[in-house]
């Protein structure tokens, strides 16, 4: 066994019975396809992980045979899907049909978009500290939703959140009192907006941003986005694929707004460690921001979700984080050696 796939059974077996607390007293159903090199090192673990659990090969099964398999699953049971891609079954929203029955969900999709370089990284932000996670998250959500402002430090720049934020969300493997279990892995992330959208100014450098193939597209050198009242007003030193993502924005929205404010926390992701899959590196340890109108977890009387389109992540050039006066990041973590108690 290769030491990647030492480490994905490992981190496996930690996601299954600390964040999603799954015992061998529920059923479990894994749903996979074995087209990319990743997908199969995953499959791999999970089998180690789960003996008794019902495999399924996506790409040679029946979608009435998958449905059915979900049809016998009860509460509290277990489905796993492993997709280079993502899985579709028509008329079914896997994911979300399963949240409504009360079904637990561990949800690995794109993986094709990750590369064998990067198979190391993904496996290991899959790891699961549950006092680093849940210790400094709650912490950090409890700064965020006390704090009246927030402030970035970017390479000599700085962006400006001078309002309260929304009641932050957690995405830290702690699903206690919450209707549903799981999502999508790896996790590590505390997210939020400014209540008034048009409280954020300054500027602020980003190092890379999610391009129009959905995939992480890093400059050779960061671009300085300029910020007005919420909306992206100028990039400066831009590059040709960043021009065409704020092009199709505002050509579709008018303008560019800055709506999310992710705090990621999974220190297996860096500026330097990283996928291309942007949907697993929007946990990265640091600071995200989404770009474009569409938030759906916070609902603004003046953006009409069914009209808005765009949520594109961007990732900041991070020096430190202030709620407040308060310096929460810096020096590539949050809350200095990770103790809850600096907040």
């Amino acid at each position: 066994m290769s030491a990647t796939a030492s480490i994905a059974s490992r981190n496996v077996r930690d996601t299954l019975t600390i964040a999603v607390g799954h015992t061998g007293d529920h059923a479990a159903v894994v749903v996979a396809d074995e087209r990319t090199e990743l997908s199969r090192i995953l499959l791999r673990a999970y089998r180690e992980c789960l003996p008794g659990a019902r495999f399924i090969a996506f790409d040679d099964a029946a979608t009435e045979a998958v449905t059915a398999a979900f049809a016998e699953l009860r509460e509290n049971d277990l489905v796993v899907l492993i997709q280079s891609t993502v899985f579709r079954i028509p008329e079914v929203r896997i994911r979300v049909e399963l949240f409504r029955r009360g079904i637990k969900v561990i949800e690995h999709s794109n993986l094709e978009r990750i590369g064998s370089d990067e198979n190391e990284h993904y496996v290991a932000a899959l790891a699961y500290d549950p006092a680093y996670y849940r210790g400094v998250g709650h912490a950090l959500k409890a700064r965020m939703d006390a704090a009246r402002s927030a402030r970035i430090e970017s390479d000599g720049e700085t962006l400006h959140f001078d309002s309260a934020l929304e009641p932050a969300k957690l995405n830290v493997g702690d699903y206690s009192g919450l209707k549903n279990v799981g999502g999508q892995f790896p996790i590590g992330e505390v997210f939020t907006e400014a209540r008034d959208v048009e409280s954020v100014n300054g500027r602020v450098k980003i190092y890379g941003f999610a391009d129009t193939s959905f995939r992480l597209n890093v400059p050779d050198a960061p671009i300085t986005m300029v910020v007005e009242r919420g909306r992206v007003v100028d990039a400066l030193r831009s590059t040709t694929e960043f021009d065409r993502v704020l092009g199709l924005i505002q050509a579709d929205e008018g303008q560019v707004w800055i709506r999310e404010l992710g705090f990621g926390m999974n220190r297996a992701f860096s500026r330097d460690r990283r996928v291309a899959d942007v949907g697993a590196f929007e946990r990265v340890c640091g600071v995200h921001l989404s770009l474009g109108a569409r938030h759906g977890v916070y609902k603004k009387p003046n953006f009409n979700h069914r009209e808005v389109r765009y949520h594109v992540d961007s990732f900041v050039v991070t020096d430190r984080v202030l709620l407040d006066d308060d310096v929460v990041y810096a020096d590539g973590a949050w809350a200095p050696g990770a103790d809850p108690s600096a907040f």
